[in-house]
């Protein structure tokens, strides 16, 4: 059996719905209050819910930060609608949305007029705000997935506290996965039952993997119930691929825990997911890269029956061994068995035909050898991993950190049990233990010491754990070995991991960061250099990224320009760079900087590329916009060259022909110069277009104050 190629979709009249919402949001965006196109758009949303509400009664959207989930399928990133739709969703702290049968054209207006502001520029997300407010309509529901809202997890499994944006968009992520599958497992009510469901108005649902798992086991076959649920675990197995860090490690013992807690039948009903080869084989190979082993070994299983294949006997054995050396195993083995236990499991499900050539009997016999437990290392040895520790933690308490106490805590660091002295230093500093006689701070002086650092960094993956809990007290020179591991793995799950701890470096890493640019080093480790001093509190003194802002590869452009526009004497002339570059990305960036500051040097620049054809729409509107905002003479002038189409063959003024360009130009030209006499001609032709959205762009801003009146 081999992995099919063709990719899961969605049914052209979800894709239709969705695509009809992103419009109509985007219009509410645009638009003020009161406009002529609001009302129509908010009718078009309705009209293809009714369309829906035809064969369901309720339809449920899930939210990451690029993608919706709907009926268990994941729309594509590249879809700019699309992607637009769920990240504004997103940015408002918003985990699902439910529309009921008996949807209104007020109640979706209103809604799009609440999701229309911007909530990174409000400060004001929705998610964020009174619960009561989210409920406010009677036939959509909104659901929040904010940090007020760890409470649903259990108590051990919180990730730690973000320190910055990036962080908490990090631990978000993890955290609004795992509460929106609880939720639609546990309120199945809300998600089907429509607008009288009351799975919002009750306490939070539990975040329990065996309750979660008990109530989708006693849930009744439905297959739209099914595609929500597996359009979360497939974000989450997704998400578990490249993420690192206390909340991934989190995430991954929760979600391990629901599927060994679930009965093999739901299990089975879960990946055969109503014949959809491709989330199925997504999933099962995603589940490699994230899951416990063993929740690994119960997901071939239940492929092997949902695809009617049979696993040797022989091969389960050699699973089910590796799965116990990789849970149980020596400590040096437990990485070769884990990633030998994956890469057969891959393997198998990229080509798997082989039928079971086993007799019963023998592999009965065969299967009574493999239960037995692994050669572990003897208790003897159990017993000398815990004496060093137990000898230091008497001497801490005695106050007698001697010679052989000193050799304890090497002992511990050579045999990598680095993770139980830093437990036994954290508990006797919160008070649990008598009180201490001896200085520990020599010990947090070696436990965080840069060969320690270094030897949990270069584990493959890094010992992420132990290093969050040492993050706090580590020395500036203990980030350098971060730094070396950063530049030479060749793992991006090992990478990310990595840059999102060095960003949370001290400002004193700045210079030594800054040093290691000047040598000669690949593009993506200049880009990670980048981004850490992007990250820090402050740059280093009299750093600048000049010299990168012309770099062969677009993405240390990016970065370059991302810290050069934090340095004032560098900001003018890194925005002229950006602005000629030849990167998409990159002129994007200049022109939402620009939308704040505009320094007039930039403006023959900007209105290059508001006159150039060849550059793409999307750029030419934000380029517009800027000129929009400007309101001087020149800008005017580029703005009325994309409004004023000449003259008919009868000598009659007329408009230029319809495009996106033209009608942003027409709203620019409506909102700032209104007063302006040639403006004034090309409105009122405008508002007599036989176009509405013409005719609306021609109103757009009337009434309010021009903010520039230039005269002929």
């Amino acid at each position: 059996m081999t992995a099919p190629s063709e990719k899961a979709a969605l049914s052209r009249e979800l894709a239709d719905f969705l695509i009809e919402l992103s419009i109509a949001l985007h219009k509410h965006t645009m638009y003020p209050e009161g406009h002529p196109s609001l009302a129509p758009a908010a009718g078009g949303v309705v009209r293809r819910a009714e369309h829906l509400f035809e064969g369901r009664t309720t339809v449920a959207l899930g939210v990451a930060r690029q993608q919706l989930v709907i009926e268990g399928v994941a729309t594509d990133t590249k879809n700019p609608l699309l992607a637009e739709l769920a990240g504004r969703l997103h940015r408002h702290h918003l985990g699902a949305v439910t529309f009921h049968r008996g949807l209104r054209v007020s109640e979706v207006a209103e809604v799009l007029k609440s999701l229309s502001v911007e909530a990174e520029r409000s400060g004001e997300p929705l998610g964020l705000g009174p619960p009561e407010h989210l409920r406010a309509w009677e036939h959509i529901r909104l659901y929040p997935i904010t940090y007020e809202r760890l409470e649903l997890l259990q108590e051990d499994d919180q990730p730690p506290p973000a320190d910055d944006k990036g962080d908490k968009d990090r631990a978000l992520r993890g955290t609004q996965l795992w509460v929106g599958l609880a939720r639609a497992a546990l309120t199945a009510e809300a998600i089907e039952g429509g607008a009288g469901g009351t799975g919002d108005d009750g306490p939070p649902p539990a975040t329990e993997p065996s309750l979660i798992a008990k109530a989708i086991d006693e849930h009744p076959k439905s297959a739209g119930y099914d595609q929500v649920i597996v359009g979360y675990l497939l974000q989450i197995a997704d998400e578990l691929k490249t993420a690192g860090g206390a909340e991934a490690v989190a995430l991954r013992r929760r979600t391990s825990k629901l599927v060994g807690a679930l009965q093999p039948g739901t299990l089975r009903r879960l990946i055969d997911m109503g014949g959809d080869n491709a989330q199925r084989f997504k999933f099962a190979i995603d589940a490699t890269h994230g899951l416990a082993v063993d929740a690994v070994l119960d997901i071939v299983r239940a492929m092997a029956d949902a695809a009617h294949k049979t696993v040797s006997d022989p091969l389960v054995r050699l699973l089910s061994k590796l799965a116990q050396h990789a849970e149980q195993g020596p400590a040096e083995a437990r990485l070769q068995a884990d990633e030998a236990l994956r890469d057969q499991v891959r393997d198998l499900l990229r080509d798997w035909s082989l039928e079971d050539p086993n007799p019963e009997a023998y592999g009965q016999a065969l299967q009574k050898m493999a239960a037995a437990s692994p050669a572990n290392a003897s208790p003897g040895d159990a017993r000398q991993v815990a004496e060093p520790l137990r000898i230091v933690q008497t001497a801490v308490e005695t106050g007698g950190m001697g010679f052989s106490a000193w050799r304890a805590v090497e002992r511990l660091v050579a045999e990598r049990h680095v993770g139980e002295l830093i437990d036994m230093l954290d508990e006797s500093a919160d008070g649990s233990r008598p009180p201490l006689r001896a200085d520990i701070a020599p010990l947090w002086t070696r436990v965080t010491s840069p060969d320690i650092v270094r030897q949990l960094a270069n584990t493959e993956p890094p010992d992420f754990v132990t290093l969050d809990r040492m993050l706090p007290r580590l020395p500036v020179d203990s980030f350098e070995p971060l730094l070396d591991v950063l530049g030479a793995s060749e793992s991006r799950t090992t990478r990310r991991g990595l840059l999102d701890r060095l960003t949370r470096a001290p400002r004193e890493l700045g210079p030594i960061v800054a040093a290691r640019l000047a040598g000669q080093i690949p593009w993506y480790v200049i880009r990670n250099l980048l981004l850490i001093l992007d990250g820090l509190p402050e740059l280093p003194q009299g750093f600048s990224s000049t010299a990168f802002t012309a770099h062969e590869d677009a993405r240390v452009r990016r970065e370059a320009l991302k810290v050069s526009l934090k340095v004032p004497a560098e900001r003018e002339r890194a925005l002229l760079v950006a602005l000629r570059d030849a990167d998409p990305r990159t002129v994007r960036l200049a022109l939402t900087t620009a939308l704040d500051d505009c320094p007039p040097s930039a403006l023959p620049l900007i209105t290059q590329l508001v006159r150039d054809e060849s550059v793409i729409p999307e750029l030419r509107v934000l380029a517009i916009k800027v000129l929009g905002r400007v309101g001087n003479t020149a800008a005017l002038n580029a703005l009325l060259q994309l409004v004023d189409g000449g003259t008919s063959w009868l000598g009659r003024p007329k408009l230029a022909n319809r495009s996106l360009e033209f009608l942003a130009a027409l709203m620019a030209l409506a909102a700032g110069w209104r007063n302006d006499v040639r403006v004034g001609a090309l409105l009122a032709l405008a508002a007599t277009s036989n176009d509405p959205d013409v005719r609306n762009a021609a109103l757009a801003g009337k009434g309010s104050r021009a903010t520039s009146a230039v005269k002929r």
